[in-house]
């Protein structure tokens, strides 16, 4: 594809939209950034973090949190500069004006955000199972469960779901309520002398493995936890003077959640051993039979389903939008941006994404898996989007905005790909499913331009908020 170019005529000639309505205060962005950052992540990956790395289960989070907002920095840069919805899809374009570089950003949001359904549909059975004691713990019990789940998720997203900002809210509140019932359980436990607090301070050895480098392979799962706070951007056609709100809100919500990974792993790693707690996909279920065992366990379990759920829906909704978004934009084939006519929803591109999330469920299975390739291929994202902001220095807009100290970005690009590398000790099958997730993006592209051809259609400038779309979300 070739590099973009626009018509001399086009700003004379493009209809004049409406701008969206700016309704959100701090407030209601602080709230929108906490939700989406908590989630699948802590609930379904603190064990297999533990089995990483022992009893300081809290530092790789920790440290997740610190790559995290290095590049949130660039975000608050660029969020601040080019205040529109469209996310990283438009920062690369903005920065490098290629078609093909916008679509594999774009197409690596869209498979990212499938990943992460899946890793929420996995962590759905298995809570589901816990809670209610349905021994559905055999991988074939829980793979038909997440199935069924999917399948149910693709059948609401057919239907068609209005997201909002309250709907939000209440999303927040589940989540949060459910992770400080852990961190009370954790605190009460520790006061009254149970557990072990001396725990969180043991590091795992491994004859194979320093502590170093189990502490970075531990990181690249527990980033899952901390993904979310990119998708924000999406709303900043919608906040009140993003510019100036923007960078204190985003930091504020990060350090929010933070605080709450840190807290939750400690309250975890006190009532329960790092080998208990690595073992199965409901990590935090076990704490609350340890630490409470009076607690109704069908309580917690609804808590964590409702919020790795909600996660699934949104995430399996922006996936869909954006292969929408592509096909109607004249990168991916024509079939995939086809309507319902009675529904109005792309169900070409829902049942679409559903197989790819079917296959993911079915042939990898693992929450580690899963939820690793999310951090990875989102690591690729942020690598990106990092560079794109010292590229973008050159380009001067007329109102004020936050710039980012420029050793920020670099030290972002630099420690987002040294995450994303195998020498962390990530699992070889995350690259093998990212690498097949985005193969089948380029031989749909290679098939669109070949159909164009024929055609005569020739892909113009394409629009940002069709292929920016949504981050995932936890």
């Amino acid at each position: 594809m070739t590099d973009v170019t626009t018509g001399s005529n086009s700003a004379a000639t493009a209809p004049i939209e409406p701008s969206l309505h700016r309704v959100m205060g701090p407030w209601l962005l602080l709230l929108f950034i906490v939700g989406d950052i908590l989630g699948t992540g802590i609930y379904a990956l603190t064990g297999q973090v533990a089995k990483q790395v022992g009893g300081v289960v809290w530092l790789p989070f920790l440290v997740a949190f610190i790559v995290a907002v290095v590049t949130a920095m660039s975000y608050l840069e660029l969020v601040t500069k080019y205040p529109k919805a469209a996310g990283a899809a438009l920062y690369t374009h903005k920065a490098f004006g290629i078609h093909f570089i916008t679509f594999i950003v774009a197409f690596t949001v869209m498979c990212s955000g499938i990943t992460s359904a899946s890793t929420a549909s996995r962590a759905f059975a298995a809570n589901l199972s816990g809670a209610f004691q349905l021994n559905l713990e055999t991988g074939i019990g829980i793979t038909l469960v997440a199935l069924a789940f999917m399948a149910i998720v693709a059948i609401v997203n057919f239907r068609g779901v209005g997201e909002s900002v309250k709907a939000n809210v209440v999303l927040t509140v589940v989540e949060l309520t459910g992770l400080l019932i852990i961190i009370f359980i954790g605190l009460w436990a520790i006061v009254g002398g149970q557990g072990d607090v001396s725990r969180i301070t043991q590091f795992a050895t491994s004859p194979d493995s320093s502590i170093f480098w189990s502490v970075m392979a531990a990181t690249t799962l527990a980033f899952f936890a901390m993904v979310g706070f990119e998708d924000s951007v999406n709303m900043a056609e919608e906040c009140k003077d993003p510019s100036k709100i923007f960078p204190k809100v985003l930091l504020i919500g990060l350090f929010i959640t933070g605080a709450i990974y840190v807290l939750v792993s400690i309250s975890a790693i006190t009532l329960v051993s790092p080998e208990e707690l690595g073992i199965g996909e409901t990590p935090l279920l076990k704490v609350v039979q340890a630490g409470a065992p009076n607690f109704p366990l069908w309580i917690f379990g609804f808590i964590t389903m409702f919020a790795v759920a909600n996660s699934a829906l949104i995430n399996m909704l922006m996936a869909s939008r954006l292969v929408y978004g592509m096909s109607r934009e004249h990168v991916l084939p024509p079939l995939l941006g086809k309507v319902h006519a009675g529904r109005r929803t792309p169900y070409i591109a829902i049942g679409f994404t559903t197989l790819l999330a079917f296959a993911l469920i079915t042939f990898v299975g693992e929450v580690p898996a899963l939820g690793g390739t999310t951090a990875l291929l989102l690591l690729f994202v942020f690598t990106v989007v990092n560079i794109a902001v010292l590229i973008l220095r050159r380009e001067t807009v007329e109102h004020d905005h936050f710039r980012t100290p420029t050793i920020l970005p670099v030290l972002g690009a630099i420690s987002c790909a040294f995450f994303a590398g195998p020498w962390t000790g990530r699992d070889p099958v995350q690259y093998k499913i990212a690498g097949v997730l985005i193969a089948v993006g380029v031989v749909l592209w290679v098939v669109t331009i070949l159909v164009n051809r024929a055609t005569g259609v020739a892909p113009s400038e394409p629009d940002m908020e069709a292929l920016g779309g949504d981050g995932p979300v936890n």
